[in-house]
């Protein structure tokens, strides 16, 4: 059973950088692309981006293209997030997901309904 983690979150003042980790144990993450969602108070789940079992496809939410970069590091099990000049609307709580796929292909997806794994989140708070 694979289980995630996350953690780097954090109280940030606006346009300031965060790297949120996830990081993964009970099974290697090399067949799994992984999805980056976020909950703000009081509304929906949202997709973030995701990142493709390759690390070689990525793709964002129009509301973080730009700002956000999603990257994997295998020796480590880890997916990071790293979000820059980040803004008060980007307050919620970060989870990284995972869905089975195939080692080293470009299958990347963000969608909540799609993945099989998830893990229970990290608040960010970008606040003055």
């Amino acid at each position: 059973q694979l289980q995630l983690k996350e953690s780097g979150g954090g109280l940030v003042q606006p346009g300031g950088s965060l790297r949120l980790s996830c990081v993964a144990s009970g099974l290697t993450l090399d067949r799994y692309a992984i999805g980056w969602f976020r909950q703000a108070p009081g509304k929906e789940r949202e997709g973030v981006g995701c990142i493709s079992s390759s690390g070689g496809n990525t793709s964002y939410a129009d509301s973080v293209k730009g700002r956000f970069t999603i990257s994997r590091d295998g020796a480590k099990n880890t997916v990071y997030l790293q979000m820059n000049n980040l803004k008060p609307e980007d307050t919620a709580v970060y989870y990284c997901a995972a869905v089975e796929t195939m080692i080293g292909n470009d299958f990347c997806i963000y969608i909540d309904y799609g993945m099989d794994y998830w893990g229970k989140g990290t608040l960010v708070t970008v606040s003055s």
